[in-house]
């Protein structure tokens, strides 16, 4: 089929339906710095690079769909979080985001620590060398069996999330002869302006014990007095994908006037206060994300400014990015399969992919940017719904966006800033086998997590 055989769908803004669209872009083929890599480009052919290879190689050696994620752009954030908050702050990398062993050795590399909340994500940091000494323990629900490798590792801390938590990471502890270092996750009462599967400091939720009614009070009292456990500070986090510091703002407050009572009342300064990660980037050029420098500088501010009202010694300050490290440093891959215009609607993109490699926008909602990259095209701009392969409606990976009329199936097209919650959220609905990651840099690409397999499949179906 050739690039002009199909009839194209709407292409001017002036007779499109209504959506979540704007104006198609002066230039289809530019690629704005905020939403990509950093090392991605266009060669002189127009097709796209990341880290001195070209998207047709990648897709040639490797196979679509496929997670490229730029190794030398993950190290750049990760050591400008690092440099961001100095020797006088800790940096925990969430690794729900994305994890791997890989992911791990780099962050050893860059001086981060790392924060894990299931058995899973734990097995995989200590099996990549991570000194547990350096990892974070989350989850609200955290089996005794996680719990009991956790401490007999030596994790550095536990981020107790209950009532009964808190008793039986103490009872584990002194079972063990070990007295576990710990915070105490609080709900401050913040409402984030995010999304509401991803807002985690209102008390309506699963989250943290809440500081309204002095149940956050109660919890530190009875965590001061258990020999299981040594209480070493205070735990919030807000939500995700924030752009408004004001939260933050609002949130130290309320945890600082925790200290400050914890003190009045126990004569117990907490040394640590951890104000979780959240912090947005740019899944579309609308999106203006905060530099880390700024972010270390402004929550820095704050904390000091609420510790001497409250006449507090300023604790040691903790934050985990995740996001903000690995989304921005990888995009998806996909072939085109097939381009179906619906007349006076707009024209529907199917990729070999979809929800199985990125559930984010069916889940959330949430809204991403895309562009052929194979080559460039001078055809106009016309309005698409990129879709997967999955026999679902919902099945959707970028809801609006403009993409060149003559696209045409074996294009490749990409989807940028998919580096954070899309390869650990995926699944294998249909069956559909989850790609690989792939990571490039310096002109070299290697696996980090293969692409599974059908045997992958089959050897877990044992009837």
């Amino acid at each position: 089929m050739s690039r002009s055989a199909h009839p194209a769908g709407p292409r001017h803004a002036d007779v499109l339906p209504e959506g979540h669209y704007s104006a198609p872009p002066a230039d289809l083929n530019a690629l704005d710095p905020k939403v990509w890599a950093r090392t991605v480009n266009r060669d002189g052919d127009g097709v796209l690079t990341v880290g001195g290879r070209t998207v047709t190689e990648l897709a040639e050696e490797f196979g679509t769909p496929a997670y490229i994620l730029d190794e030398s752009d993950f190290r750049a954030r990760a050591r400008a979080w690092r440099t961001a908050f100095g020797s006088d702050a800790d940096v925990f990398y969430a690794g729900k985001a994305f994890l791997s062993r890989a992911v791990v050795r780099w962050l050893d590399e860059e001086g981060l620590n790392l924060d894990v909340c299931s058995g899973g994500e734990l097995a995989t940091a200590l099996s990549a060398g991570m000194d547990p000494a350096r990892i974070a323990f989350h989850g609200n629900n955290k089996s005794v069996e996680e719990i009991t490798r956790a401490v007999e590792a030596g994790v550095g801390r536990i981020v107790l999330d209950s009532f009964q938590e808190i008793a039986r990471v103490a009872h584990i502890a002194q079972g063990l002869g070990k007295r576990q270092k710990a915070q105490i996750r609080i709900t401050v009462g913040v409402e984030a302006h995010t999304h509401e599967f991803i807002a985690t400091a209102h008390e309506d939720q699963k989250f943290g014990i809440p500081l309204a009614g002095g149940q956050a009070a109660e919890a530190v009292r009875r965590a001061l007095t258990l020999d299981g456990l040594e209480l070493i500070g205070i735990h919030s986090h807000i939500g995700s994908q924030i752009f408004d510091m004001s939260g933050f703002e609002v949130a130290a407050h309320r945890v600082v006037g925790l200290l400050k009572d914890i003190r009045d009342e126990h004569g117990v300064e907490l040394p640590e206060i951890d104000l979780g990660g959240g912090l947005g980037i740019a899944y579309t050029s609308s999106d203006d994300p905060r530099e880390p420098h700024e972010i270390a500088k402004s929550l820095t501010e704050i904390v000091t400014r609420e510790c001497e009202a409250a006449r507090l010694r300023v604790p040691r300050i903790s934050v985990e990015p995740g996001r903000a490290i690995v989304g921005p440093t990888a995009f998806t891959l996909y072939e085109v399969g097939t381009v179906k215009p619906l007349d006076g609607l707009r024209t529907y993109v199917s990729v070999d992919g979809g929800m199985s490699d990125n559930i984010r926008t069916a889940l959330y909602d949430a809204e991403y940017s895309v562009a052929l990259v194979s080559r460039t095209s001078d055809a106009e701009p016309m309005l698409t719904r990129v879709v997967g392969k999955h026999c679902e409606s919902g099945d959707i990976v970028v809801k609006d966006a403009f993409l060149p009329a003559d696209l045409a199936p074996g294009d490749l097209i990409a989807v940028p800033a998919t580096g954070a919650y899309c390869r650990s959220m995926a699944s294998n609905y249909n069956h559909v086998l989850r790609p690989p990651v792939v990571a490039v840099g310096d002109g070299e690409a290697r696996v980090i997590v293969r692409r599974e397999t059908e045997e992958d499949l089959l050897r877990l179906d044992v009837g």
